[in-house]
């Protein structure tokens, strides 16, 4: 049996487009699933993690566009959105607000598939660790769980931010300021705070911290074995 490539969330509202891309992602070793509309496929993002969305602009609802702004700041799953032919605008609005690529309807299903696999290559070939093992500690990303010894703690988007940057430069100093810019506050104090709930999560000894360790002046810095 061949192994799947990846887990596609198909977003529209016709059903014979969603049956047909389906089908033909199902042949091609990718596993599908498939939602009628914009708030159908916030419900499925909150329980599952998706490799890739696929999504219809125009629906009844909640468009394709809202979808995207409701959900950015929640998941940094890819996005390959389906246009109406000669709609430019939206197809550009898409891009800003950070749809990956486009396709406007009709289109051929093969391509598709290529325009899939380019993006995950892309991601494979750029996209930082997802899941992290060291000591007794294991980071998944994906999943925003911290596993240590045993017990389970949830991270939130911020936290993965800084935990994703860090994994990605054992050994790198970040400054308060570093860390700021990359999760859009400028308060250092609230920085701080972050951290210390970090090594909660991370640290078996938080109040002296074998990992995410402070270097006095400098900033922060996170040791991986």
């Amino acid at each position: 049996m061949d192994k799947t490539i990846a887990h596609i969330l198909m977003v529209d509202d016709d059903e014979g487009i969603r049956s047909l891309v389906k089908k033909y992602l199902n042949e091609n070793n990718f596993l599908v699933t498939t939602a009628n509309s914009a708030e159908d496929a916030t419900e499925k993002i909150k329980v599952i993690n998706f490799d890739m969305i696929i999504l219809d602009i125009m629906m009844p609802g909640k468009s394709g566009l809202e979808f995207i702004q409701d959900s950015k700041n929640k998941i940094d799953t890819p996005i390959i959105l389906l246009t109406a032919k000669g709609s430019a605008d939206e197809r550009v609005e898409g891009l800003e607000i950070g749809a990956d690529d486009y396709l406007p309807k009709p289109f051929e299903p093969k391509e598709l598939v290529l325009r899939i696999k380019n993006i995950l290559k892309k991601i494979k070939e750029t996209n930082p660790k997802r899941l992290v093992k060291f000591s007794n500690i294991k980071i998944d990303l994906n999943k925003l769980i911290i596993f240590n010894n045993k017990k389970e703690f949830k991270i939130n988007i911020t936290e993965k931010t800084i935990l994703e940057k860090m994994i990605n430069n054992p050994g790198k100093t970040f400054s308060r300021e570093d860390i700021g810019k990359l999760i859009k506050i400028d308060k250092e104090r609230s920085v701080d705070v972050i951290i210390t709930r970090l090594r909660k999560k991370i640290e078996i000894n938080p109040k002296n911290p074998k990992f995410l360790q402070t270097l006095r002046g400098s900033g922060y810095v996170l040791w991986i074995e």
